[in-house]
């Protein structure tokens, strides 16, 4: 048997590649449109360097911090994504995994395990939400929340259903019916052991999303009747912000995330948030948008000193959370990575990633003289002229310039 175990979130990635079926796959890797931004969110960590000290190092590696309002091991969060149907334990074998790690986890609206379930495997446990339905279909969803034991709130309002790659956009289907099964069924035969982890559990993929209710005992909606329900609602106002977070409890956690511009992230503070994430969705929302590390040292600079600001978008090893860091951040948040783990290896191989962040960023600390994790600065890196994106300020933004386009397989990785 092959050692389950990988030394690089690249070769989790590569195993997930030689595991799941080709369709599952690409929903994975994801991405909008001619894939700049998802680009980008890799090539700008790329763009920046370190200045390491030689002798005098730290023996000390402190990596623990507080994030709203939990006390975890180290400065990395999962963050929340949609049905996880490439291992049957979907979001619950994520969440004990980061419970192992002492990590907390968001859980999205649109994930395939009740947030009753997947709080229970791990407490600081906060839920996301995207604006679907009136203010009572959401109220009734935040109550649920509150009675499940959600650690705190994560609104993404970040969606302009941009869609179309053109590299060509996986079949997802509604649900697993015959039609499915005749499309799946040549890259199922080719990856058998994803079928087999299923078989043995005597369920197929679950396509349903069984947060997008208020009542844990309402049928679940398919996947995309949910999306559907959400194109069809009326965009939140920033009104509906603050009503939000005020009906989630002002003494609460509250998280708005996708926030890319500095004028939207005061706006932020004013409807009352206690932390924001500096995030493009992942390069699947607006094709063009930069990467979320080039527009982080602004808003860390406008807002850092009134909110927690965190960083989420193309972290793939403890180096980068290092930059984000030191560029502002008080953590990151990681999405396509530890879901790499999940599809090679189940809980195992998302604490496998957990910890190669963790030595990572270990790493990083003891080159650059630092014994404390909040100790990374500016100082500490080599930042390019040009690399920031200074949105939603006075004068005019900086323009968002071409950057290559990687192939698709190392785009991802």
């Amino acid at each position: 048997m092959a050692n389950p175990w990988f030394e690089t979130v690249a070769e989790a990635q590569r195993r997930a590649e030689r595991r799941l079926p080709k369709g599952v796959y690409g929903a994975l890797v994801a991405g909008s449109e001619k894939g700049l931004t998802a680009d980008d969110n890799l090539c700008a960590f790329d763009e920046l360097g370190f200045a390491p000290h030689t002798a005098g190092l730290s023996n000390e590696r402190d990596l623990a911090t507080t994030v709203m309002g939990q006390d975890v091991s180290m400065p990395v969060l999962i963050s929340p994504t949609g049905v996880q149907a490439v291992h049957p334990d979907g979001e619950v074998a994520v969440a004990r995994a980061a419970a192992a790690r002492n990590v907390a986890m968001g859980l999205s609206s649109m994930a395939s395990k009740p947030m009753e379930e997947v709080i229970a495997a791990n407490p600081k446990t906060f839920f996301q939400l995207y604006w679907v339905g009136d203010r009572d279909t959401m109220a009734a969803k935040v109550e649920r929340a509150r009675r499940a034991g959600a650690a705190g709130l994560i609104a993404t309002l970040d969606w302009s259903f941009s869609y179309g790659r053109d590299w060509g956009s996986p079949f997802i289907p509604e649900r697993i019916d015959l039609e499915a099964v005749r499309r799946y069924a040549p890259q199922v035969a080719l990856r058998p052991r994803w079928l087999w982890a299923f078989a043995k559990t005597r369920r197929l993929p679950d396509l349903s999303v069984p947060n997008m209710v208020g009542d844990p005992a309402e049928p679940a909606p398919t996947f995309f009747g949910a999306y559907g329900a959400w194109m069809q609602s009326p965009m939140p106002t920033w009104d509906d912000v603050a009503w939000l977070r005020e009906l989630w409890g002002s003494d609460r956690p509250f998280m708005l995330k996708g926030v890319m511009r500095v004028d939207d992230a005061r706006r932020a503070v004013d409807a009352g948030v206690t932390a924001i994430s500096v995030s493009n969705h992942g390069g699947n929302n607006l094709d063009g948008t930069p990467a979320s590390i080039r527009a982080l040292p602004a808003i860390a600079e406008a807002v850092g000193d009134q909110v927690e600001v965190l960083l989420d978008g193309g972290i793939r090893r403890g180096s980068d959370v290092a930059k984000s860091l030191a560029l502002g951040a008080k953590a990151v948040m990681i999405g396509r990575a530890y879901l790499w783990g999940l599809a090679a290896n189940g809980q195992a191989g998302v604490e496998n990633v957990l910890d190669l962040l963790r030595d990572g960023l270990g790493s990083a600390l003891t080159g650059l003289a630092r014994g404390s994790a909040a100790d990374l600065s500016r100082d500490d890196l080599v930042v390019p002229p040009g690399f920031e994106r200074r949105l939603g300020v006075e004068g005019p933004d900086a323009p968002v310039e071409a950057v290559p386009t990687r192939p698709r397989r190392a785009r991802s990785a």
